[in-house]
């Protein structure tokens, strides 16, 4: 097998772009397979495309019709572009961790199970009502700028979870038969300025308190990290696509505490 290190670099990043969103970017150009086990290192580019959409949705949709429905549209659009692949990370994250107390095995059993439980089905209904709630009281400009800077913030701050922890299952055991391979030195620079610099060019224009906004994301990651340490002692792809929700979340909290 070729390693991920060897394929063309190009092959990286539209590996990502397939891996994350449902664009059909396989009819242009199908990256090799080893180029799937880097899509974490672009992660964020990836953000680059669903946040502007989104974006995109929430300001224009906005001069067409009530920003009620433009939210509820936004939501839908994020939904259908990702494959509510994320989404679907959260609801098997809150049932495993819900339902299965602290036995590790049981734990990554239920998560692995395709089936919607108690504790998912309450996950996703909160996170959505608490995202729709944050974009509605930020109003179309403030929600799209946030979106466009928190979208690709969040998938570079979750990452990190894939440096800090081991992968919790063996390679044949992923669902997605597929593990991350550790990133490097050189890959962790691009990953952070993938997206530090949409987080970096929003707070520069709306001058909002940056240290609210930096601060609590990170504190959302922490604690969840802890969490994933002690039960689980390793990640998943469920554990990285909750982590990434509810990072990203915490930006549009708190935005909406602090901008209105």
């Amino acid at each position: 097998m070729i390693s991920s290190l060897h394929t063309p670099w190009y092959d990286r990043p539209w590996a990502a772009l397939i891996f994350f969103t449902r664009l059909p970017l396989w009819r242009i150009y199908q990256p090799r397979k080893e180029s799937y086990q880097s899509v974490v290192e672009w992660w964020p580019l990836a953000g680059w495309i669903t946040g502007s959409v989104t974006a995109a949705v929430l300001y224009f949709g906005s001069l067409l019709m009530p920003f009620m429905t433009t939210v509820i549209v936004a939501i839908i659009v994020r939904l259908l572009l990702t494959g509510a692949l994320h989404e679907d990370g959260l609801a098997d994250f809150c049932d495993g961790f819900g339902g299965g107390g602290s036995d590790r095995q049981r734990i990554l059993s239920i998560m692995k199970d395709s089936h919607i439980g108690t504790y998912g089905v309450l996950g996703l209904v909160g996170y959505e009502l608490l995202l729709f709630s944050s974009w509605f009281m930020l109003g179309p400009e403030w929600a799209a700028l946030t979106v466009l800077a928190a979208d690709p913030f969040a998938k570079m701050v979750t990452s990190q979870l894939v440096m800090m922890l081991p992968y919790a299952r063996r390679e044949e055991e992923a669902k997605i038969k597929l593990v991350y391979r550790p990133i490097s030195t050189w890959a962790g620079v691009g990953l952070a300025l993938q997206g530090l610099v949409p987080m970096a060019l929003y707070l520069l224009y709306t001058r909002i308190a940056w240290e609210w906004v930096l601060f609590v994301p990170a504190l959302v990651m922490y604690f969840l990290y802890l969490l994933i340490r002690r039960k689980l002692k390793g990640y998943t792809g469920d554990c990285c696509g909750a982590v990434c929700l509810l990072v990203e979340l915490s930006i549009y909290v708190v935005v909406s505490i602090v901008a209105i």
